[in-house]
């Protein structure tokens, strides 16, 4: 744990309360619907039956909880395309917090919703959790990445995906029939959310802004060095203002890019690339589709409904501690084995899931090599691939461009995830187990990708970064602009503050 020695308490605190509040519940809106799924859909029978005296079929009441399910995702989309636009006026942090207030509306109409009889209150609480999420989703990685220092940016930038395993673990444990899996709870199950939305409303807003934000995009050098003060114990504090400094000075505008400067912006053409090729593949890798359909591989596998919902735990804490190695290991092994090992490891269980499935009629021992696989998809996505996208999509680009990039990961992530639910059913019964095959071939070809085209971002800073890609993007090495940028000057290892116009 050498490379972690420098890590102080107030950068573990912030990254693990940052993510508690918000990457935790999206993981727990994930998969808090699961469990209770059939006492939704009798509340929405008896409701309808009540409200307007006939009784709807099956297909109306699956229609009506599959777009209980789908709405999250189509909340977190949108919620993924004000992140441009919210963190450049209130700030990484001021966003985060601000965002907490979605999280208590949604829960109270989700817990209320029994009460006063009302689905819509259901559906509409799901929608605004989703919001919620598509903006931390975002927001929580740029905030962490920004207060790291360079050498603990790949550790603090995966909390959040540990939080999103715990989150997943700890809905699944919450929904076991011994506990709140019973019909009277479930309103309780959903609306939990609100407990961790208040720990980080009651905590978060004592902890400094995002140095970069407030150096870079506020111009504030006293908030900026006082930030650093207390998210540094020992390092040069001096090194890191002028570091930032260069990257202001390397920017045309301190003006956010929209995302469509983003995308026609020929000096970050193959960051934009890169990041399109590991968001789209994180979620077309197949763990989507795993994730739903668990239930019926495990059934399918021979195991008792009694004891699925005990095996889907047992896959929970395989996330846990999949996503901790990951991140234990980040700084040591790097951005790029992580990714293409993941990837790898995942293309080779979904082929393990195809060639068993087909063979389990002639070997029915085959029937636990497709739960091995199910159990090996998951946590090879947990160590690399559940994290490291949205950290690199902060590494990859500079402060101006950052805000815009992270609305293209994740609109990309959100689009492709409610895609998956939707058309893997359908996929499923026209191609049958050789549907997997097709995730391994996408596996496959970001593993390929990465290999071949992402450099490793490893300690290094964003400049350097920068300038890594500035070959492939075909532009000169970039040289500083003197605008009238903030300077500091060197006094007793922190500086003095001024403003120097160069002519």
């Amino acid at each position: 744990m050498q490379h972690l020695q420098h890590l102080t308490k107030s950068q573990l605190a912030v990254a693990l309360l940052a993510s508690f509040g918000s990457s935790l519940l999206y993981g727990y809106n994930l998969a808090a619907v699961n469990a209770p799924a059939q006492y939704i859909k009798h509340f929405y029978n008896e409701t309808i039956i009540e409200s307007y005296d006939w009784t709807p079929d099956e297909e109306l009441l699956t229609v009506l909880h599959s777009l209980t399910v789908a709405i999250f995702a189509i909340g977190g989309m949108m919620g993924s395309l004000m992140v441009g636009t919210l963190v450049t006026k209130y700030g990484r942090k001021g966003t985060v917090v601000r965002s907490t207030f979605l999280v208590f509306v949604g829960g109270a109409l989700m817990g209320f919703s029994r009460a006063c009889r009302m689905p819509a209150m259901v559906i509409i609480g799901r929608f605004i959790a989703g919001l919620h999420s598509g903006i931390s989703f975002s927001v929580v990685p740029m905030y962490l990445s920004e207060i790291a220092p360079k050498n603990l940016r790949g550790f603090l930038g995966l909390i959040p995906s540990i939080n999103i395993c715990s989150g997943v673990f700890i809905a699944q444990v919450l929904g076991l029939h011994e506990l709140l899996g019973k019909e009277e709870h479930w309103p309780v199950l959903l609306s939990l959310v609100v407990c961790p939305a208040l720990v980080q409303l009651l905590l978060l807003p004592w902890f400094p802004e995002s140095p970069r934000y407030l150096l870079i995009e506020k111009g504030d050098v006293q908030a900026t060095i006082e930030a650093l003060k207390w998210y540094r114990t020992k390092g040069n504090i001096q090194a890191e203002v002028e570091e930032m400094q260069e990257e202001q000075r390397s920017l045309s505008s301190i003006q956010t890019l929209s995302v469509w400067g983003l995308l026609v912006d020929p000096c970050v053409r193959w960051q934009v690339i890169t990041v399109v090729v590991a968001n789209i593949g994180m979620q077309l890798s197949g763990i989507d589709a795993i994730w739903f359909y668990t239930n019926d591989i495990f059934k399918n596998a021979g195991i008792s409904d009694s004891y699925i919902q005990y095996t889907t735990v047992g896959t929970g804490a395989v996330e846990v501690i999949s996503g901790m190695l990951g991140c234990f290991t980040i700084e040591r092994l790097g951005r790029r084995p992580l990714m293409i090992g993941g990837f790898l490891f995942m293309g080779l269980c979904c082929a393990g899931i195809t060639v068993s499935v087909l063979l389990q009629p002639h070997m029915p021992f085959m029937r636990y090599i497709s739960v091995g696989c199910v159990v090996g998809i998951i946590a090879g996505f947990c160590i690399g691939p559940a994290g490291v996208p949205f950290l690199i999509t902060a590494e990859l680009f500079k402060q101006s461009h950052r805000p815009a990039a992270y609305t293209v990961a994740g609109c990309l992530n959100w689009l492709s995830n409610f895609t998956i639910g939707f058309v893997f059913p359908f996929l499923e019964i026209s191609t049958g187990p050789f549907c997997y095959l097709i995730f391994c071939a996408i596996c496959l070809g970001v593993a390929g990708y990465t290999f071949f085209i992402v450099p490793e971002t490893k300690n290094k800073t964003f400049m350097e970064i920068s300038q890594m890609f500035a070959a492939k993007n075909k532009i000169q090495k970039e040289e500083s602009t003197s605008n009238g940028q903030l300077t500091l000057d060197l006094m007793n290892g922190y500086g003095t503050f001024g403003h120097h116009d160069d002519k």
